[in-house]
């Protein structure tokens, strides 16, 4: 299939993040990904709302970006019931507890991230402005693949036989076979 090499679109995306206080003794903060911030500019880690344990942070702003080899994926994100962007994040032993590795429109992209069990991929609602955007992509670059159906030959393989089993074999004593089946012959 074709892609137009034109079909690419970015844009600044904030990275919000919770944190909250953990509920078991062993995990003493839970971290989430609560939304995103279209258009916004660099943040590392800046507070912007705190309520008792609980603390928002702008943790990172990174590109959405969409390719047009990607559009069905983006399709098929946008036809869930609630369409949503994707955080890959990683744990990070330094002073941030996570890093922001990537905010994605397609489900594709996300699940290739969770296969490897190193990564966090945390789901967002899309904003609608991020939505109306994604879908103005599909709607320009999209392009639905025609079905194909193959067609079998009408060549009659069953009714050939070439040889019998396999031709290495040149005599009956090139097969194996067990002690016991040795026995019975030589009786």
């Amino acid at each position: 299939m074709y892609h137009n090499p034109n079909a690419y679109r970015s844009v600044p995306v904030g990275v919000i993040l919770r944190r909250a206080p953990g509920v078991t003794r062993w995990q003493k903060w839970s971290w989430t990904a609560s939304a995103v911030l279209p258009g916004a500019r660099a943040a590392d880690w800046r507070e912007i709302r705190h309520e008792g344990d609980v603390v928002e942070f702008h943790a990172a702003t990174v590109p959405l970006e969409l390719h047009g080899a990607d559009a069905e994926a983006y399709l098929h994100g946008l036809g869930s019931q609630v369409p949503s962007l994707y955080i890959v994040m990683r744990a990070d032993g330094g002073d941030r507890p996570l890093e922001v590795v990537l905010v994605t429109a397609s489900p594709y992209e996300a699940q290739d991230y969770t296969d490897s069990g190193e990564e966090i991929v945390e789901k967002v609602a899309m904003p609608p402005v991020l939505r109306a955007m994604v879908e103005d992509f599909v709607d320009e670059f999209y392009e639905e693949e025609e079905f194909v159906k193959r067609k079998r030959d009408k060549k009659r393989v069953d009714e050939v036989q070439d040889g019998v089993g396999d031709p290495r074999i040149v005599k009956p004593g090139d097969i194996y076979a067990s002690p016991a089946q040795i026995r019975r012959r030589l009786q």
